[in-house]
């Protein structure tokens, strides 16, 4: 057999292994390391592995991922998620879908302190979900709005989806982070309007709530304040050069805890459910990415990412053309496969495709969080969806699908116009040259 087609068989069997329920991370070690030593040798391969294992458990820049998600945690259980909605209420509520619209807003907000999709739903699913319960709210409309809305915090920084294609492709954390704040906001604005056309069409989807006072909506910024000061100090230190992207986690981390210590919300209870939570969800990632690198290793042997991508540049085809076949692979792939499992499986793959055809890696990454904003909410592996479900178990799976299905709407809308204008994710980071 060809090295080429050594590289296809060991994809082949690494879906049938991902199908049989075996854990991602363990596949994709499992398969590496056995079309490396069949490629080469059987102790070449154990030294691969074995020193891919001790280079990512030691990497420095791997602790930004404890440090953010820590962060994220002591900023759940501290309440900080319950005083955004309240605040995005004040402001946006009187409109139609004006709950929906706030929670929007709120998983905006939270996103730029938690840099996880799931742990985003889910910290607002149990905020909003029983006061659009108590509104009489179209329960396909909220859990919809639930779970795409925890999807921005994928893609509003900082997020370990980011810190993870950094990893992979080797680009800056810090200009990923910084060319994810437009974005995030223009679908966060997508979002709301396709909120705002269903119950502009169908009124009782989304009942308009009551009209707050000038004085109020001013009063309840102060529930925004905390999240303010962690994102500009974390942020805005990255931006102004005062520190990296690990000094910045840290920054952040040191400040939700100085924060709800000074709220009086910081007690051994949160402090140890903060630090269990924060091991899981990153002992999860270091282990996904270590497989990931052990992966990548087999298939550069067998030469396969740079054979398709010779491929796939030789096709009589615009580049734009190209890159939407890519995203349409994507918006598919997610529908079976976990969407950082997907990150882990094709960037390898699709990089050097992008780099051939002239496409900026910094937009690329930014392709590539939004591809997964998809994924986590499409059916049938659609995270996001289940983990609302989970929150709301009154609420059918299909019901929570059928109401993310504008949100994907507007997904593909973001997706155009990131394409037809880059300058959507690079106009903030190129201003840090």
């Amino acid at each position: 057999m060809t090295h080429l087609q050594i590289g296809i068989l060991g994809f082949v069997f690494l879906l049938l292994l991902l199908s049989s329920g075996m854990p991602v991370a363990f596949v994709m070690a499992l398969v590496g390391a056995a079309g490396y030593a069949y490629m080469r040798t059987l102790p070449s391969s154990l030294y691969m592995v074995s020193a891919d294992i001790f280079d990512n458990f030691t990497n420095y820049t791997l602790s930004v991922i404890p440090l953010f998600v820590f962060m994220g945690q002591i900023a759940f259980h501290s309440g900080i998620s319950r005083r955004l909605f309240d605040t995005t209420y004040k402001w946006m509520g009187h409109w139609p879908g004006g709950m929906a619209m706030s929670t929007i807003g709120a998983c905006t907000a939270f996103g730029a302190i938690c840099g996880s999709g799931p742990a985003t739903a889910a910290t607002m699913a149990s905020v909003v979900l029983p006061e659009m319960k108590r509104y009489k709210y179209d329960m396909g409309l909220a859990t919809g709005a639930v779970a795409s809305g925890g999807g921005l915090g994928m893609m509003i920084p900082p997020s370990v989806v980011f810190i993870v294609y950094a990893i992979l492709t080797e680009q800056s954390i810090g200009k990923l982070f910084i060319s994810g704040i437009l974005p995030g906001l223009l679908i966060a604005f997508l979002f709301c309007g396709t909120i705002y056309i269903q119950c502009k069409r169908k009124p009782s989807m989304g009942p308009a709530g009551p009209r707050f006072k000038m004085t109020e909506k001013l009063a309840s910024l102060g529930g925004v304040a905390e999240t303010l000061i962690l994102f500009f100090a974390v942020m805005g230190g990255m931006f102004a050069g005062f520190f990296t992207p690990t000094e910045a986690a840290a920054v952040g981390a040191g400040g939700s805890l100085v924060i709800a210590a000074i709220q009086k919300k910081l007690t051994l209870r949160i402090l140890l459910q903060s630090l269990r939570e924060t091991i899981r969800t990153s002992c999860m990632v270091i282990i996904i990415v270590t497989g990931a690198v052990i992966f990548g290793h087999f298939l550069a042997i067998t030469r396969m990412p740079t054979e398709i991508a010779e491929g796939l540049g030789a096709l009589p085809l615009p580049g734009w053309a190209i890159m939407g076949l890519i995203i349409l692979f994507y918006l598919i792939a997610g529908c079976f496969v976990d969407a950082l499992a997907l990150v882990f499986l094709t960037v390898p793959i699709f990089y050097p495709v992008v780099l051939k055809l002239g496409y900026d890696p910094i937009w690329f990454g930014v392709v590539i969080v939004l591809v997964t904003q998809m994924g986590v909410i499409t059916p049938p592996v659609g995270v996001n969806a289940y983990v609302v479900g989970g929150m709301e178990r009154s609420v059918p799976l299909q019901t929570i699908f059928r109401g993310c299905m504008p949100f994907l709407a507007a997904l593909a809308v973001a997706a155009v116009l990131l394409i037809l204008i880059p300058g959507i994710a690079l106009w903030l980071p190129n201003m840090t040259h």
